[in-house]
Protein backbone atom coordinates (compact mmCIF):
# COMPACT_ATOMS: atom_id res chain seq x y z
CA UNK A 1 0.00 0.00 0.00
CA UNK A 2 2.56 2.27 -1.24
CA UNK A 3 1.59 6.30 -2.36
CA UNK A 4 2.47 6.37 -5.64
CA UNK A 5 5.28 9.55 -6.01
CA UNK A 6 4.87 10.34 -9.89
CA UNK A 7 0.95 10.71 -9.31
CA UNK A 8 2.01 12.96 -6.54
CA UNK A 9 4.49 15.43 -8.03
CA UNK A 10 2.04 15.57 -11.19
CA UNK A 11 -0.67 16.94 -9.11
CA UNK A 12 2.05 19.42 -7.48
CA UNK A 13 2.99 20.72 -11.04
CA UNK A 14 -0.69 20.90 -12.61
CA UNK A 15 -1.71 22.98 -9.52
CA UNK A 16 1.41 25.02 -9.99
CA UNK A 17 -0.06 26.13 -13.88
CA UNK A 18 -2.41 27.51 -11.68
CA UNK A 19 -0.90 31.17 -11.03
CA UNK A 20 -1.56 34.87 -11.22
CA UNK A 21 2.12 35.24 -11.94
CA UNK A 22 3.32 32.07 -14.68
CA UNK A 23 7.46 32.40 -14.46
CA UNK A 24 7.86 34.39 -10.50
CA UNK A 25 6.38 31.54 -8.92
CA UNK A 26 2.96 30.85 -7.14
CA UNK A 27 0.81 33.78 -7.09
CA UNK A 28 -2.81 32.17 -5.72
CA UNK A 29 -4.97 34.13 -3.81
CA UNK A 30 -8.25 33.01 -2.19
CA UNK A 31 -11.21 33.62 -4.51
CA UNK A 32 -9.23 34.90 -7.21
CA UNK A 33 -9.35 33.24 -11.11
CA UNK A 34 -6.38 30.87 -10.13
CA UNK A 35 -8.24 30.03 -7.36
CA UNK A 36 -10.54 28.89 -9.22
CA UNK A 37 -9.14 26.94 -12.15
CA UNK A 38 -7.09 25.17 -8.48
CA UNK A 39 -10.47 24.89 -6.84
CA UNK A 40 -12.14 22.61 -10.52
CA UNK A 41 -8.48 20.70 -10.62
CA UNK A 42 -9.31 19.53 -6.45
CA UNK A 43 -12.92 19.02 -7.02
CA UNK A 44 -12.51 16.52 -10.04
CA UNK A 45 -9.78 14.72 -8.36
CA UNK A 46 -11.96 14.24 -5.17
CA UNK A 47 -14.45 12.86 -7.42
CA UNK A 48 -12.44 10.58 -9.49
CA UNK A 49 -11.07 9.33 -5.76
CA UNK A 50 -15.01 8.34 -4.92
CA UNK A 51 -15.53 10.91 -2.69
CA UNK A 52 -18.66 12.92 -2.30
CA UNK A 53 -17.77 16.83 -2.59
CA UNK A 54 -19.09 20.45 -1.15
CA UNK A 55 -18.09 23.55 -0.01
CA UNK A 56 -19.02 25.48 2.68
CA UNK A 57 -19.37 29.27 3.08
CA UNK A 58 -16.07 30.22 3.07
CA UNK A 59 -15.33 28.06 -0.10
CA UNK A 60 -13.59 24.86 1.97
CA UNK A 61 -13.70 22.53 -0.16
CA UNK A 62 -14.38 18.85 1.40
CA UNK A 63 -14.29 15.15 -0.16
CA UNK A 64 -15.85 12.81 1.80
CA UNK A 65 -15.75 8.76 1.97
CA UNK A 66 -18.81 7.40 3.71
CA UNK A 67 -17.96 5.22 6.94
CA UNK A 68 -20.07 2.49 7.97
CA UNK A 69 -20.87 3.94 11.62
CA UNK A 70 -23.76 6.31 11.80
CA UNK A 71 -23.56 9.74 12.43
CA UNK A 72 -19.71 9.28 13.39
CA UNK A 73 -17.78 11.88 13.46
CA UNK A 74 -14.73 11.78 10.28
CA UNK A 75 -10.73 11.85 10.25
CA UNK A 76 -9.85 14.67 8.00
CA UNK A 77 -6.68 14.75 6.02
CA UNK A 78 -5.61 18.22 4.14
CA UNK A 79 -4.61 21.20 4.52
CA UNK A 80 -4.60 24.89 2.12
CA UNK A 81 -4.49 25.62 -1.38
CA UNK A 82 -3.94 29.49 -1.38
CA UNK A 83 -0.51 30.93 -1.58
CA UNK A 84 1.83 34.09 -1.11
CA UNK A 85 2.29 36.23 -3.85
CA UNK A 86 5.44 34.54 -5.93
CA UNK A 87 5.46 31.93 -3.32
CA UNK A 88 6.01 27.98 -4.31
CA UNK A 89 4.36 25.05 -5.63
CA UNK A 90 4.48 23.11 -2.13
CA UNK A 91 3.26 25.37 0.64
CA UNK A 92 -0.05 23.98 1.97
CA UNK A 93 -0.62 22.12 -2.02
CA UNK A 94 1.52 19.22 -0.84
CA UNK A 95 -0.90 18.66 2.18
CA UNK A 96 -3.89 18.61 -0.16
CA UNK A 97 -2.25 16.63 -2.39
CA UNK A 98 -1.25 13.85 -0.30
CA UNK A 99 -4.58 13.87 1.16
CA UNK A 100 -5.87 13.04 -2.50
CA UNK A 101 -3.14 10.84 -2.69
CA UNK A 102 -4.59 9.24 0.80
CA UNK A 103 -8.41 9.04 -0.77
CA UNK A 104 -6.99 7.39 -3.69
CA UNK A 105 -5.18 4.57 -1.67
CA UNK A 106 -8.39 3.65 -0.01
CA UNK A 107 -9.79 3.02 -3.04
CA UNK A 108 -7.22 1.40 -4.58
CA UNK A 109 -7.73 -1.13 -1.63
CA UNK A 110 -11.43 -0.67 -1.58
CA UNK A 111 -11.07 0.04 2.06
CA UNK A 112 -14.22 0.90 3.71
CA UNK A 113 -13.86 2.86 6.78
CA UNK A 114 -16.07 2.36 9.76
CA UNK A 115 -15.29 6.22 10.11
CA UNK A 116 -16.19 8.79 7.64
CA UNK A 117 -12.79 9.95 5.81
CA UNK A 118 -12.80 13.72 4.52
CA UNK A 119 -10.40 15.17 2.51
CA UNK A 120 -10.39 18.92 2.70
CA UNK A 121 -8.54 22.08 0.99
CA UNK A 122 -8.95 25.37 2.93
CA UNK A 123 -8.90 28.72 1.87
CA UNK A 124 -6.68 31.79 3.03
CA UNK A 125 -4.20 30.37 5.53
CA UNK A 126 -2.01 32.73 3.89
CA UNK A 127 -3.82 35.74 4.97
CA UNK A 128 -2.29 37.40 1.68
CA UNK A 129 -5.33 38.73 0.70
CA UNK A 130 -7.99 39.36 2.99
CA UNK A 131 -5.15 39.25 6.14
CA UNK A 132 -5.17 38.00 9.26
CA UNK A 133 -4.35 34.42 8.83
CA UNK A 134 -5.90 30.76 9.13
CA UNK A 135 -9.29 31.75 7.86
CA UNK A 136 -10.31 28.36 6.37
CA UNK A 137 -9.98 27.01 9.23
CA UNK A 138 -10.70 29.06 12.37
CA UNK A 139 -14.06 29.87 10.02
CA UNK A 140 -14.64 26.48 10.32
CA UNK A 141 -14.14 26.20 13.99
CA UNK A 142 -16.44 29.37 14.66
CA UNK A 143 -13.86 31.70 15.65
CA UNK A 144 -14.59 34.37 12.31
CA UNK A 145 -18.56 35.86 12.79
CA UNK A 146 -20.91 36.13 10.10
CA UNK A 147 -20.54 40.16 10.76
CA UNK A 148 -16.41 40.07 10.73
CA UNK A 149 -16.23 37.82 7.57
CA UNK A 150 -19.32 40.16 5.79
CA UNK A 151 -17.26 43.48 6.38
CA UNK A 152 -13.78 41.66 5.30
CA UNK A 153 -12.28 42.97 2.86
CA UNK A 154 -9.16 43.49 0.61
CA UNK A 155 -6.22 45.96 -0.04
CA UNK A 156 -8.02 47.13 -3.31
CA UNK A 157 -11.42 47.13 -1.49
CA UNK A 158 -13.28 43.96 -2.45
CA UNK A 159 -15.31 42.34 -0.17
CA UNK A 160 -14.47 38.80 0.51
CA UNK A 161 -18.10 37.67 -0.36
CA UNK A 162 -18.30 39.74 -3.48
CA UNK A 163 -14.95 37.90 -4.45
CA UNK A 164 -16.55 34.51 -3.60
CA UNK A 165 -19.68 35.52 -5.98
CA UNK A 166 -17.31 36.35 -8.60
CA UNK A 167 -16.14 33.41 -8.96
CA UNK A 168 -19.47 31.06 -7.81
CA UNK A 169 -18.90 30.53 -4.87
CA UNK A 170 -21.88 31.27 -2.35
CA UNK A 171 -20.84 32.91 0.75
CA UNK A 172 -25.04 31.98 2.32
CA UNK A 173 -24.05 28.27 2.49
CA UNK A 174 -23.28 26.94 6.27
CA UNK A 175 -20.13 28.03 7.58
CA UNK A 176 -19.40 26.52 11.22
CA UNK A 177 -18.50 23.10 11.56
CA UNK A 178 -19.15 21.49 14.82
CA UNK A 179 -15.91 19.63 16.67
CA UNK A 180 -18.01 16.75 17.37
CA UNK A 181 -18.11 15.88 13.83
CA UNK A 182 -14.32 15.82 13.55
CA UNK A 183 -12.11 12.66 15.36
CA UNK A 184 -9.03 13.60 13.91
CA UNK A 185 -7.22 16.15 11.53
CA UNK A 186 -3.91 15.31 9.84
CA UNK A 187 -1.56 17.46 8.21
CA UNK A 188 1.31 17.05 6.32
CA UNK A 189 3.87 19.69 4.92
CA UNK A 190 7.10 21.12 4.19
CA UNK A 191 8.73 22.14 6.71
CA UNK A 192 9.91 25.46 5.44
CA UNK A 193 13.27 25.18 6.92
CA UNK A 194 16.83 23.71 6.44
CA UNK A 195 16.70 21.02 9.99
CA UNK A 196 15.34 17.84 8.33
CA UNK A 197 17.89 18.31 4.96
CA UNK A 198 20.81 18.82 7.30
CA UNK A 199 20.20 15.95 9.17
CA UNK A 200 19.14 13.75 6.22
CA UNK A 201 16.31 12.83 7.31
CA UNK A 202 12.96 12.20 5.36
CA UNK A 203 10.07 12.71 7.89
CA UNK A 204 9.60 15.32 10.52
CA UNK A 205 7.31 14.74 13.57
CA UNK A 206 5.39 17.70 14.73
CA UNK A 207 5.31 18.06 18.79
CA UNK A 208 4.46 21.67 18.83
CA UNK A 209 3.39 24.74 16.71
CA UNK A 210 4.65 27.75 17.81
CA UNK A 211 2.49 30.94 18.88
CA UNK A 212 2.05 33.96 17.36
CA UNK A 213 0.74 37.32 17.00
CA UNK A 214 0.35 39.60 13.96
CA UNK A 215 -0.24 43.53 13.70
CA UNK A 216 -1.01 46.05 11.07
CA UNK A 217 0.35 49.38 12.30
CA UNK A 218 -0.38 52.85 10.42
CA UNK A 219 1.91 55.43 11.27
CA UNK A 220 0.12 59.28 10.27
CA UNK A 221 2.10 61.87 9.64
CA UNK A 222 1.73 65.08 7.49
CA UNK A 223 2.28 65.38 3.45
CA UNK A 224 4.41 68.55 2.17
CA UNK A 225 6.76 69.78 -0.56
CA UNK A 226 10.11 67.45 -0.62
CA UNK A 227 11.92 70.63 -1.30
CA UNK A 228 10.45 73.09 0.57
CA UNK A 229 9.65 71.80 3.92
CA UNK A 230 12.97 72.57 6.00
CA UNK A 231 14.22 68.95 8.27
CA UNK A 232 13.14 70.27 11.31
CA UNK A 233 9.34 71.03 10.17
CA UNK A 234 8.58 67.37 9.38
CA UNK A 235 5.91 64.80 10.31
CA UNK A 236 7.41 62.54 7.78
CA UNK A 237 5.65 58.73 8.81
CA UNK A 238 8.30 56.76 6.62
CA UNK A 239 11.23 58.06 8.89
CA UNK A 240 9.07 57.05 12.11
CA UNK A 241 8.16 53.71 10.71
CA UNK A 242 11.64 52.89 9.23
CA UNK A 243 13.26 53.90 13.06
CA UNK A 244 10.47 51.36 14.76
CA UNK A 245 11.36 48.34 12.16
CA UNK A 246 15.49 49.08 12.58
CA UNK A 247 14.83 48.08 16.39
CA UNK A 248 12.92 44.85 16.07
CA UNK A 249 16.03 42.58 15.25
CA UNK A 250 17.01 43.73 18.55
CA UNK A 251 14.07 43.58 20.49
CA UNK A 252 13.14 40.02 19.16
CA UNK A 253 17.13 38.66 19.87
CA UNK A 254 17.54 40.28 23.53
CA UNK A 255 13.71 38.98 24.42
CA UNK A 256 14.33 35.24 23.57
CA UNK A 257 16.72 33.05 21.21
CA UNK A 258 13.51 31.45 19.71
CA UNK A 259 12.06 35.14 19.35
CA UNK A 260 11.67 36.19 15.89
CA UNK A 261 9.80 39.52 14.40
CA UNK A 262 9.20 40.01 10.84
CA UNK A 263 7.91 43.36 9.05
CA UNK A 264 6.52 41.21 5.79
CA UNK A 265 4.95 44.07 3.88
CA UNK A 266 5.20 48.08 4.24
CA UNK A 267 2.57 50.25 2.10
CA UNK A 268 3.72 54.13 1.66
CA UNK A 269 1.44 56.80 0.40
CA UNK A 270 1.74 58.93 -1.36
CA UNK A 271 4.03 57.17 -2.80
CA UNK A 272 5.10 60.22 -4.57
CA UNK A 273 9.06 60.94 -5.22
CA UNK A 274 8.85 64.47 -4.28
CA UNK A 275 6.73 63.87 -1.33
CA UNK A 276 7.01 63.67 1.96
CA UNK A 277 5.00 60.45 3.04
CA UNK A 278 2.43 61.57 5.24
CA UNK A 279 1.13 57.90 6.28
CA UNK A 280 2.74 54.34 6.20
CA UNK A 281 0.65 50.91 7.00
CA UNK A 282 3.03 48.15 7.79
CA UNK A 283 2.72 44.61 8.98
CA UNK A 284 4.20 42.95 11.93
CA UNK A 285 4.74 39.25 13.07
CA UNK A 286 6.02 38.24 15.61
CA UNK A 287 6.90 34.69 16.80
CA UNK A 288 7.95 32.05 19.83
CA UNK A 289 7.22 28.57 21.27
CA UNK A 290 6.94 30.45 24.84
CA UNK A 291 3.71 32.09 24.82
CA UNK A 292 4.77 34.37 27.49
CA UNK A 293 7.91 35.90 25.39
CA UNK A 294 5.49 36.30 22.59
CA UNK A 295 2.77 38.46 24.83
CA UNK A 296 5.99 39.99 25.87
CA UNK A 297 7.28 41.11 23.03
CA UNK A 298 3.73 42.52 21.57
CA UNK A 299 4.15 44.98 24.53
CA UNK A 300 7.29 45.51 23.87
CA UNK A 301 6.66 46.45 20.56
CA UNK A 302 3.89 48.57 21.76
CA UNK A 303 6.09 50.38 24.07
CA UNK A 304 8.52 51.21 21.32
CA UNK A 305 6.01 52.80 19.01
CA UNK A 306 4.70 54.97 21.43
CA UNK A 307 7.88 56.73 21.93
CA UNK A 308 7.24 57.69 18.26
CA UNK A 309 3.53 58.94 18.64
CA UNK A 310 4.99 62.56 19.00
CA UNK A 311 5.67 65.83 17.02
CA UNK A 312 3.18 65.45 13.93
CA UNK A 313 2.88 61.63 14.24
CA UNK A 314 0.04 59.53 14.99
CA UNK A 315 0.66 55.75 15.47
CA UNK A 316 -2.68 53.43 15.41
CA UNK A 317 -1.93 49.71 15.79
CA UNK A 318 -4.25 47.00 14.92
CA UNK A 319 -3.98 43.27 16.41
CA UNK A 320 -4.98 41.24 13.70
CA UNK A 321 -4.42 37.49 14.80
CA UNK A 322 -3.06 35.74 17.97
CA UNK A 323 -2.51 32.46 18.73
CA UNK A 324 -0.95 30.21 21.62
CA UNK A 325 1.50 27.84 20.97
CA UNK A 326 0.02 24.38 20.62
CA UNK A 327 1.07 21.06 21.15
CA UNK A 328 -0.30 18.43 18.75
CA UNK A 329 -1.95 15.28 20.34
CA UNK A 330 0.10 12.88 22.05
CA UNK A 331 -1.83 9.62 20.39
CA UNK A 332 -1.38 10.87 16.84
CA UNK A 333 2.24 11.56 17.20
CA UNK A 334 2.79 7.57 18.63
CA UNK A 335 0.61 6.75 15.44
CA UNK A 336 2.92 8.76 13.32
CA UNK A 337 6.15 7.15 14.86
CA UNK A 338 4.13 3.63 15.24
CA UNK A 339 3.65 4.10 11.61
CA UNK A 340 7.40 5.36 10.63
CA UNK A 341 8.90 2.49 12.24
CA UNK A 342 6.58 -0.04 10.71
CA UNK A 343 7.10 1.43 7.18
CA UNK A 344 11.34 1.83 8.41
CA UNK A 345 11.35 5.54 7.89
CA UNK A 346 13.45 7.23 9.92
CA UNK A 347 11.78 10.28 11.63
CA UNK A 348 12.60 13.42 14.05
CA UNK A 349 10.79 15.12 16.57
CA UNK A 350 10.84 18.86 15.86
CA UNK A 351 8.27 21.98 16.67
CA UNK A 352 7.26 24.25 14.09
CA UNK A 353 8.52 27.71 13.64
CA UNK A 354 5.43 28.72 11.13
CA UNK A 355 1.52 28.96 12.14
CA UNK A 356 -0.47 26.00 10.42
CA UNK A 357 -4.31 25.43 10.30
CA UNK A 358 -3.28 22.32 12.31
CA UNK A 359 -3.21 24.84 15.50
CA UNK A 360 -6.70 26.09 14.60
CA UNK A 361 -8.19 22.43 14.99
CA UNK A 362 -5.61 20.98 18.24
CA UNK A 363 -8.13 22.95 20.47
CA UNK A 364 -11.52 21.22 18.83
CA UNK A 365 -9.94 17.63 18.11
CA UNK A 366 -6.72 15.52 18.32
CA UNK A 367 -4.37 16.74 15.58
CA UNK A 368 -1.12 15.89 13.95
CA UNK A 369 0.87 17.21 11.39
CA UNK A 370 3.92 15.31 9.55
CA UNK A 371 6.76 17.35 7.75
CA UNK A 372 8.88 16.71 4.94
CA UNK A 373 12.01 18.38 4.28
CA UNK A 374 12.29 21.42 1.76
CA UNK A 375 15.30 22.17 -0.34
CA UNK A 376 17.66 24.69 1.08
CA UNK A 377 15.08 25.26 3.63
CA UNK A 378 13.59 27.70 1.34
CA UNK A 379 9.85 28.59 1.44
CA UNK A 380 7.27 31.68 0.17
CA UNK A 381 9.52 31.65 -2.96
CA UNK A 382 9.77 30.50 -6.51
CA UNK A 383 12.76 28.31 -5.66
CA UNK A 384 10.64 26.52 -2.99
CA UNK A 385 10.88 22.81 -3.67
CA UNK A 386 10.17 19.27 -1.91
CA UNK A 387 11.03 15.69 -3.12
CA UNK A 388 7.99 13.28 -4.73
CA UNK A 389 9.76 10.37 -2.33
CA UNK A 390 9.67 12.71 0.45
CA UNK A 391 6.04 13.52 -0.12
CA UNK A 392 5.36 9.78 -0.42
CA UNK A 393 6.90 8.80 2.60
CA UNK A 394 5.01 11.57 4.33
CA UNK A 395 1.94 10.16 2.37
CA UNK A 396 2.44 6.42 3.63
CA UNK A 397 2.50 7.38 7.32
CA UNK A 398 -0.32 9.86 7.09
CA UNK A 399 -2.61 6.93 5.42
CA UNK A 400 -1.46 4.16 7.68
CA UNK A 401 -2.33 6.76 10.40
CA UNK A 402 -5.54 7.14 8.49
CA UNK A 403 -6.66 3.99 8.28
CA UNK A 404 -5.84 3.00 12.31
CA UNK A 405 -8.35 6.12 12.97
CA UNK A 406 -11.40 5.49 10.68
CA UNK A 407 -11.53 1.47 11.95
CA UNK A 408 -14.12 0.60 14.50
CA UNK A 409 -13.02 -0.03 18.08
CA UNK A 410 -14.20 -2.13 20.38
CA UNK A 411 -16.34 0.10 22.31
CA UNK A 412 -17.69 0.91 18.51
CA UNK A 413 -19.01 -2.88 18.17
Amino acid sequence: MKANAERIEQSIKELSKFTATPGQGVTRLTYSAEDLQARKYIKEKMKDYGLTVTEDGFGNIFGKLDGTLENAPSVIAGSHFDSVPNGGAYDGTAGVVVGLEVAALFQEHNLKPAYPLEIIAMVEEEGSRFGGGLMGSRGMMGLLTEEDFNTLSDHDGVLAIEAMQKIGLDPTKPKVRDPQSIKAFLELHIEQGPILEEKGIDVGIVEAIVGLAQLEVTVQGQAGHAGTTPMNRRADALVSAAKIIAALPELATEESADTVITTGRLNVFPNGANVIPDKVVFTLDIRSGDEAHVKSALQKVKALMATYDKDGIQIAVEEQLFIQPKKMDEKIKELFKTASDELGIPYHSMNSGAGHDAMVFSDYTASGMVFIPSKDGLSHCPEEWSDASHLAAGTDILFKTAVRLTEATTNDK
